[in-house]
């Protein structure tokens, strides 16, 4: 298949809002690619390689000044073989031949073309073809239940390996899948509401899991081994001693284990993200699932059951939680995990199954989210879907004892197509100046930023930064008297400055 065909896919899916003419775009796409080109064109129709990042920065691909052909010659396989050896180019002059093999490739591509590799090599081709619209679109293409996709999906932690046994060999060889120890399976995910009573109208019945801040991990044991994959299936087992001395210290035989790496202060408190994700040897395990024991895979039990098994195999390394439907019961313990330190609660269905790779209804996570009105002073172009438009933004807290605004971060969630194209033009109506990709605007702007936490910072100015920042709306009720200050800021940082349940 020629690279301009996927080209053209994404380019379809990106231009409708339609799901259903987004599946059918992709497994059109699908069904045309030859078995050898199957793996590597299903990577590039879900927006990043096969052979994952590749280590090139925009600053490598903006200096990349080469005139796109006039006709594509480019095959699918010419693309994945371009980045294999770019990801395997190492050593003394590495960068300069990594910088040749782009500008060979780069050379051979259309304007498309071009514009579908710079997405890919950054890893933002936001063209709406979310893992969930791929899926759906695999199972189409080759004629199986999308149940059982996603369920292959989910045990080889792998859609891509998913989507070539389906197409090869269809729904025999998918239902033939099965959990094995020592690979990696894909998390389950908890969908958002605001508060508990809306949590438990969609969940029933429930387990109130503590919410920890921590690094999700997932451990495996088989026998003496053992290996801890990160959220994104990454392998740390050598960065997580004390999870691994935890896990072969436990009476069983083989394990698969859900959870949580982090480090408590001396005051038994948690520590915050940044420092527990530090590499400091000593984060501790604390688990709420048990996927595997012994054996005996319990995936398709209730969540009732799974809990059951891992207070009998792990007691001693368990988050903490209430079973309850009572709305006043759950908020209790959320305001309890809030005054520990902790950032919410997730409530869990106890008779759901595990089922990973969509945020479904069957956990359910409740935070109190910090908002904070704060200062645009910049933006960036985007880039792939964004192309044109000023997206990322700079964010300032005001210093009360100097008047000026302190940078403390950026984001680009939240921000709407209507958005992106009012802010584009607001910002360029009061540009003071601009580097390659970046305008800076006069401080008037406010506008209005949700978060989950405030973490320390060597990066910026005022010494915190924003965790999971994004924008809300913006505040055409206020000025940048009315905006927040970096004290308040701060108060926040150091817990002095709670939200309230």
């Amino acid at each position: 298949m020629r690279f301009a065909d996927i080209a053209a896919t994404w380019e379809a899916v990106a231009a409708t809002r339609s799901r259903l003419e987004k599946v059918a775009a992709l497994a059109d796409t699908l069904a045309e690619l030859a078995p050898d080109e199957r793996v590597c064109g299903t990577a590039f129709l879900t927006g990043a390689p096969r052979q994952g990042r590749l280590g090139i920065g925009w600053a490598a691909l903006r200096d990349l000044d080469v005139a796109p052909a006039d006709e594509p010659t480019l095959a699918v396989t010419d693309v994945d073989r371009t980045f294999d050896r770019v990801s395997t180019t190492s050593g003394a002059g590495s960068v300069a031949r990594r910088h040749d093999l782009l500008v060979d490739l780069w050379s051979l591509a259309t304007a498309s073309e071009q514009d579908l590799l710079r997405g890919l090599v950054l890893h933002e081709v936001r063209q709406g073809a979310l893992e969930g619209v791929v899926t759906a679109a695999v199972a189409r293409a080759a004629d199986v239940d999308e149940v059982l996709v996603r369920r292959a999906a989910m045990l080889t932690g792998d859609l891509t390996a998913a989507a070539v046994v389906a197409m090869a060999d269809g729904a025999d060889a998918l239902r033939a899948v099965h959990l094995q120890v020592g690979r990696a399976v894909q998390p389950m995910l908890a969908s958002s509401e605001p508060d508990l009573a809306a949590a438990l109208d969609r969940t029933g019945p429930a387990r109130v899991d503590t919410k920890l801040d921590g690094m999700r991990i997932q451990v495996h044991r088989d026998g003496d081994d053992v290996a801890v994959f990160t959220r994104s299936l990454r392998d740390v087992t050598s960065d997580l001693p004390a999870v691994v001395a935890a896990v072969a210290g436990l009476d069983v035989t083989s394990v698969v284990l859900d959870g949580e790496a982090l480090g408590m202060d001396e005051a038994g408190r948690p520590l915050a993200f940044q420092d527990s994700m530090s590499g400091d040897a000593g984060l501790r395990p604390a688990f709420f699932d048990v996927l595997h024991l012994d054996g005996d895979d319990l995936l398709d039990e209730p969540l009732s059951h799974r809990r059951a098994v891992l207070e009998s195999v792990a007691p001693d390394h368990l988050v903490d939680g209430i079973e309850t439907a009572d709305p006043d019961v759950g908020t209790d313990h959320l305001r309890a995990a809030l005054a520990a330190g902790h950032e919410g609660v997730v409530v869990k269905a106890l008779e759901a199954p595990w089922e990973a790779g969509r945020r479904g209804s069957s956990w359910v996570k409740v935070k109190v989210a910090h908002t904070l009105d704060l200062v645009v002073l910049a933006a960036e172009w985007g880039s792939g879907r964004r192309q044109g438009w000023l997206s990322n933004l700079h964010l300032g807290a005001i210093d009360i004892e100097t008047g000026d605004p302190v940078m403390l971060g950026k984001t680009f969630k939240g921000l709407t197509d209507d958005l992106l194209e009012w802010q584009t033009d607001a910002f360029l109506q009061r540009e003071v100046r601009r580097t390659d990709h970046v305008v800076f605007v006069r401080p008037e702007l406010v506008v209005e930023i949700a978060f989950d936490a405030v973490q320390g910072s060597t990066r910026y100015p005022g010494g915190v930064t924003l965790r999971f920042a994004r924008v809300k709306r913006y505040r055409d009720d206020k000025t940048v008297a009315d905006a927040d200050t970096l004290q308040t800021v701060r108060a926040i940082h150091r817990g002095e400055i709670t939200p309230e349940v």
